[in-house]
């Protein structure tokens, strides 16, 4: 499967096409048969079009956007990424490979929002499929006098990321484990230019990561701790930003069995929060971000076997910090912590994780945006939701009160590994808290990092969703080159 969005001067000859505009007037200069403007007409008068209208012509499709003045940009642009995934799913449903997509309003942002859904919409993961012979690719022709092609370049490559990130949720364990997810990091670090070291299970001994190494004793596969770096000479922050994203490639519960038995189908993705920030480090090095990121994942499975620990166990942290293990389950803040802690001898200036962490996260907002909290300032936040709202991976803050250090406070060791069920992915998030000492925010991702039913352009299973997000984020706040 391929993806390619290409920038075209004028408009090609008997391929699909949709056309950006704001009148359907407009259309009359491209060969529009009158009953065809008419029907545009009355779709439109009668308020059943949701701003897209499409005539299939057997051998192509013709289709008219008509944005909403009323909404916002951001919500303009969200509206035709999803109207983009339908016109993916009709276009691969009539079997063809090649749509041009015409701007008929000027407005540049708006058409790389289209293409950018019908790109990400197109998106499958067929590998173990014996019955597909061929694989589906698409070419989406942009012409916009106002739309640059280093921009759809840059788009390319996002989209790109992406779906490298979505690849990696939807592998199962029995191809992906621990160490297949160092192996991969280090051969995409070769393919794109950052640099990448994985250490194996006896370093992370040496560097005492007791998070780490508890969590994998019930594995026969060896954990990894993977390391990447993205430093650009031009690069405009003195102290690195680190990302840190949860590895647990597959997760039983441990002892605490994850209920009901039926969840455990979709446990693959628990290393959704690396998967984003893999997808991340991809994305910057790819489109020459002027940014110096650093990028962590400890990895590993999370099974019954062997020595597992149980509740009622004390490890010890890469800290130092002594943990009470409450639930086996709670075991992606036990491998965060031991990263985290890690973390510190960057010196960095920021701080971010991305996890697949509570179940709390999606009671509370579904799979509709991240829970995000943490210790960074106003404007950080501000900054990150902005970026957010901009490419919909929305960021809804919890509240950080010190009421909720109380919830992970143990009777026999420094802290214990879960607190009460109300608040609890704050309570998570507050025991990472104490292995963090730069500015620092932790996303929890469980909501919109896997989906059991299609949803638009993120389809079903992994969405990579924290790439785009994070990948804005950066060039809104580093990404000017000095």
């Amino acid at each position: 499967m391929s993806v390619i969005i290409r920038s075209a001067i004028e408009l090609p000859v008997d391929v699909s096409t949709l056309f950006l505009s704001a009148e359907i007037a407009l259309l009359k200069d491209f060969q529009f048969a009158d009953k065809e403007l008419k029907y545009f007409e009355q779709k439109r008068a009668k308020d059943q079009t949701n701003g897209l209208i499409m005539i299939n012509r057997l051998d192509q499709l013709v289709g008219l956007l008509l944005p909403d003045e009323k909404e916002t940009l951001a919500d303009q642009m969200e509206t035709l990424r999803r109207q983009g995934a339908q016109v993916a799913q009709q276009l691969k449903k009539e079997g063809l490979t090649k749509v041009a997509l015409m701007d008929l309003m000027n407005q540049p942002d708006l058409m790389l929002a289209l293409a950018e859904g019908i790109a990400l919409a197109s998106y499958e993961f067929a590998k173990y499929k014996t019955a597909i012979k061929e694989a589906y690719d698409l070419e989406i022709l942009v012409v916009s006098p106002s739309l640059s092609g280093c921009r759809i370049a840059a788009m390319n490559r996002i989209v790109e990321a992406v779906f490298m990130a979505r690849d990696l949720v939807n592998e199962p364990v029995g191809y992906l484990n621990a160490q297949r997810l160092g192996q991969t990091v280090l051969d995409l670090a070769k393919t794109y230019g950052f640099t990448a070291e994985v250490f194996n299970k006896k370093k992370i001994e040496t560097l005492k990561m007791g998070g780490l190494l508890a969590v994998n004793k019930g594995s026969i596969d060896p954990p990894t701790f993977t390391v990447m770096e993205w430093k650009p000479a031009d690069a405009n922050n003195s102290q690195p930003i680190v990302l840190v994203g949860k590895g647990v490639v597959y997760d039983t519960g441990g002892v605490n069995l994850k209920t009901p038995p039926g969840s455990l189908d979709t446990m693959k993705c628990d290393m959704g929060g690396a998967a984003s920030v893999i997808g991340a480090m991809v994305a910057l090095a790819a489109n020459q971000l002027p940014v110096h990121v650093i990028g962590i994942v400890p990895a590993t499975d999370n099974r019954l076997g062997g020595n597992a620990i149980v509740p009622g166990d004390i490890i010890t942290m890469h800290s130092g910090t002594t943990v009470e293990i409450i639930n086996t389950d709670a075991e992606g803040r036990l491998i965060l912590a031991d990263a985290l802690s890690f973390a510190k001898k960057y010196q960095p200036e920021l701080v971010i994780d991305l996890a697949t962490l509570t179940g709390n996260a999606v009671v509370a907002i579904g799979s509709h945006g991240t829970v995000g909290m943490g210790t960074a300032s106003d404007e950080v936040k501000l900054a990150l939701a902005q970026a957010g709202d901009a490419v919909c991976e929305r960021v809804v803050w919890f509240p950080f009160w010190k009421d909720y250090d109380d919830e992970i406070k143990s009777e026999i060791a420094d802290l214990k590994n879960l607190g009460s069920r109300e608040g609890g992915a704050i309570s998570a998030g507050k025991f990472l808290a104490k292995f963090v000492d730069a500015p620092w925010l932790h996303l929890d991702i469980a909501g919109p990092a896997f989906l059991e039913r299609k949803a638009h352009y993120r389809g079903i299973g992994g969405t990579g969703v924290g790439v785009r997000l994070l990948l804005r984020f950066f060039e809104n706040q580093w990404g000017t080159k000095q």
